[in-house]
């Protein structure tokens, strides 16, 4: 089996600011791009941040297979990793990394077991996730509420993972987390 990198966090400790950053620094990795059912948001791209499928379309594909893990994170609102994405990566020789939620997290390791590494990226305090989602401007006040009290559960999870990081300094957490993911890679 080929190998993969999990990174996962709750929604604002700084994920895909970290996969970025990897991304860009260690060449042997490959972005896996997650199935929503969400609405796009206008920075994101299809086929690049996600791949946007309505409801009944994402709902049908899991009932023929094509997902490797899926969940409804949030009310109707559901993201998944798609099989045929992961075998694109292994196809080009590269290692696959996953920008997934917490239990997207859990079930990937599940599932790669030995060949994964999980990361569980973290902040001090949820008044830190608090304040850098309402910076993006992207949520409404409810939806802002689900988030925060979504993550605050989801803080739980941090012992599910191989390592923890904490990102109070985002290029101290990139320097950890490549340094953690690069002595996986040369294994």
């Amino acid at each position: 089996m080929h190998k993969a990198v999990i990174i996962s966090a709750p929604s604002g400790a700084g994920k895909t600011s970290i996969v970025k950053c990897l991304l860009e620094k260690e060449q042997r990795l490959a972005f896996s791009v997650s199935a929503t059912s969400r609405s796009k948001r206008n920075n994101e791209t299809e086929g690049q941040d996600y791949y946007f499928m309505t409801p009944s379309e994402f709902l049908r594909q899991t009932r023929v297979d094509e997902f490797i893990e899926w969940e409804q994170v949030y009310e109707g609102v559901y993201y998944g990793t798609l099989k045929r994405e992961v075998e694109r990566i292994w196809k080009d020789n590269k290692v696959v990394i996953f920008d997934v939620d917490v239990k997207g997290g859990i079930n990937l390791k599940k599932y790669f077991k030995q060949d994964a590494l999980s990361i569980f990226i973290k902040v001090q305090d949820i008044k830190v996730l608090e304040k850098r989602l309402r910076a993006r401007g992207t949520e409404s006040e409810a939806t802002l509420k689900t988030r925060i009290e979504k993550a605050t559960s989801e803080m739980t999870y941090e012992k599910e993972f191989d390592i923890s990081v904490i990102n109070d300094d985002l290029e101290l957490a990139c320097d950890r987390v490549l340094n953690t993911v690069r002595k996986f890679l040369d294994q």
